[in-house]
């Protein structure tokens, strides 16, 4: 007999900025694809990116990724490509319409992680507000005292 399965496809997460979620609230997330060059791709593959001080900004219609380091593939030749040059993002003109509209209102596009989804490199991008040392210092609080309840939870069950 013949079988049909449905084969789901997981998307493998390249890199993520640990840092965006500590600095900024975000608010809505999205995805968009990048336009890449040569061997950048390969060097995506090989895990070699960081997305630390990275960030999106649209300009006359188009949207772009400044500040990503995507490091020059080991195996390419001259021809290899600029490891911090500006690198197209890939989204429908009504969502970077919308999206510089909340940007004038004092949200910046973050980028979350990079990950490869169908074998295309994509981008999740956070619309955020950035935070106040007060708000980061609540933040690390409230965990703390998540993992001290976690921690007396484990040991009385432990116990019983």
């Amino acid at each position: 007999m013949w079988y049909n399965y449905c084969v789901m496809e997981t998307d493998k997460t390249i890199s993520v900025n640990r840092k965006a979620r500590h600095e900024y609230s975000i608010q809505e997330t999205m995805e968009a694809g990048i336009v890449l060059s040569g061997t950048e791709i390969k060097s995506i593959r090989a895990g070699k990116v960081s997305l630390a001080q990275s960030y999106a900004r649209p300009e006359r219609g188009e949207l772009w990724l400044l500040n990503a380091h995507i490091a020059p593939y080991d195996k390419g030749n001259r021809y290899n490509h600029d490891p911090e040059r500006p690198r197209k993002l890939l989204m429908h003109r009504d969502e970077i319409a919308d999206l510089g509209g909340a940007l004038v209102k004092g949200l910046t596009l973050v980028p979350l992680r990079l990950y490869l989804k169908k074998g295309r490199a994509k981008l999740e991008l956070g619309l955020g507000r950035g935070k106040k040392l007060y708000d980061k210092r609540e933040t690390l609080a409230k965990r703390q005292a998540d993992r001290d309840i976690e921690r007396t939870l484990k040991t009385r069950r432990a116990k019983a």
